[in-house]
């Protein structure tokens, strides 16, 4: 018997969708998972979080919604900066596919920088980066966000130390 927990990736999406990205996922060659061991205990890392949520402050350009509606094979490449400080109300949801409600009572359900703050003050890690980051999760052409945003985004957490980066998925 396999006590595995299985995660079912396709439960909210309709029949023709499913097969779609089951097809697409089954012509892709797996390959290892890069890993980097840390090289100091966690409790000397500085982290940040990186979200998928298309989170973006209310004072930011929002993310590319129309963009989306027009081609729903499109996503926005960009990525936004939150900064470790900023609060339910600082920020606004654009992520087509996630509800918006709950994180609109509480940004911590969706992009836990209180929680990342608690492990700081109880020494479980040693510090919260001062900007942490999002970016739109549903991008099914992603060679911009791979050519430009991900590079841009390792450049500014290099820029602030950064040693862990815990990804939250939308």
């Amino acid at each position: 018997m396999n006590n595995e927990k299985q995660v079912d990736s396709y439960r909210f999406i309709s029949g023709i969708t499913k097969r779609m990205l089951k097809t697409w996922i089954n012509k892709e060659t797996p390959r290892p998972i890069p890993w980097t061991p840390l090289t100091k205990p966690l409790s000397e890392c500085t982290v940040a979080l990186l979200s998928s949520a298309g989170i973006a402050l209310k004072t930011d350009t929002p993310f590319d919604q129309e963009g989306e509606r027009q081609n729903p094979w499109w996503g926005d490449p960009s990525y936004r900066v939150i900064p470790l400080d900023a609060q339910t109300g600082d920020v606004a949801l654009y992520h087509l596919h996630i509800d918006p409600r709950y994180a609109r009572e509480d940004l911590n359900c969706l992009f836990p920088l209180k929680q990342l703050q608690q492990l700081e003050r109880a020494g479980e890690i040693g510090q919260a980066a001062p900007r942490n980051y999002s970016m739109m999760g549903y991008i099914l052409q992603p060679e911009e966000l791979l050519q430009k945003t991900v590079p841009a985004i390792i450049r500014d957490l290099r820029a602030d130390h950064v040693d862990v980066v815990v990804l939250v998925p939308a």
